[in-house]
């Protein structure tokens, strides 16, 4: 038979010697042990790579983080320093919308209490259509033509349309094209027409007697267009020829 051999397994030895007393220890560490000992040693190493990888890695984007904070911040501020500007001006506006709206009451208002009538000259024919068709803020619009044989006048709301002289109202009508057609006689053949395109407040009658400067419509709308037309023994003439200077 053949003598079997016993595999011994292989160990280390590690002396320890006091440097004082001059006794020393011996220790055996098998190489699983040691095996295992350098692999501990080596799993230690990397975890604490990975951990202080992670933690470089988390600074930086701790950073970059904060730094993102700070611009939006900054932003927030700039924001609300353009919000107190803006606010600013906002209220800068309407105290000078208020003062404006204020200005424009305080005109209309000494507008109403100016008299409506002008002060008549007693030299003067009163039945002769020579004064402006219309009283109040107006403009004028188109003069006569003989394509056109009346001038026509646009009429601010609040203003009135009033009669060229002392007359009768012959005719108050309306069709298509005219909301409202007054037709006076005057005298010495004179005839005057205030053909009213937009709707008004009608002041007179068919058969009313009336003066120069009555009221014959008042404007209730904004850029009222009128067209006034003179007639002289049935033929229109220029109306800004009668008028006189003071019209």
């Amino acid at each position: 038979m053949k003598e079997q051999r016993h595999k011994r397994k292989e160990t280390y030895s590690l002396l320890l010697i006091s440097n004082t007393g001059g006794s020393s220890r011996q220790f055996h560490i098998s190489l699983f042990f040691f095996r295992l000992l350098f692999f501990l040693i080596v799993l230690v190493c990397g975890g604490a790579g990975w951990f202080a990888y992670q933690y470089l890695t988390g600074s930086s984007e701790t950073a970059a983080l904060q730094e993102k904070v700070l611009a939006q911040e900054l932003l927030v501020k700039q924001l609300e320093g353009e919000k107190e500007e803006l606010n600013k001006k906002k209220e800068s506006l309407e105290a000078e919308n208020e003062e404006l709206r204020m200005d424009i009451e305080q005109n209309e208002s000494e507008k109403e209490e100016e008299p409506e009538e002008e002060p008549q000259n007693p030299e003067e024919d009163s039945a002769f259509p020579s004064r402006y068709p219309s009283y109040g803020a107006s403009v004028l619009k188109a003069n006569y033509s003989e394509d056109q044989p009346y001038m026509t006048i646009s009429i601010y709301e609040g203003g009135n349309i009033v009669a060229a002289g002392d007359g009768t109202v012959v005719a108050v009508s309306s069709d298509d094209t005219y909301a409202h057609i007054v037709e006076m006689e005057h005298k010495s053949g004179y005839k005057t027409r205030y053909l009213c395109r937009q709707e008004a407040e009608l002041k007179v009658e068919e058969g009313a007697q009336v003066l120069r400067g009555d009221t014959l419509l008042t404007v209730i709308t904004d850029e009222t267009m009128l067209d006034y037309q003179v007639i002289l023994n049935d033929e229109s003439v220029d109306p800004l020829l009668v008028i006189d200077a003071k019209g």
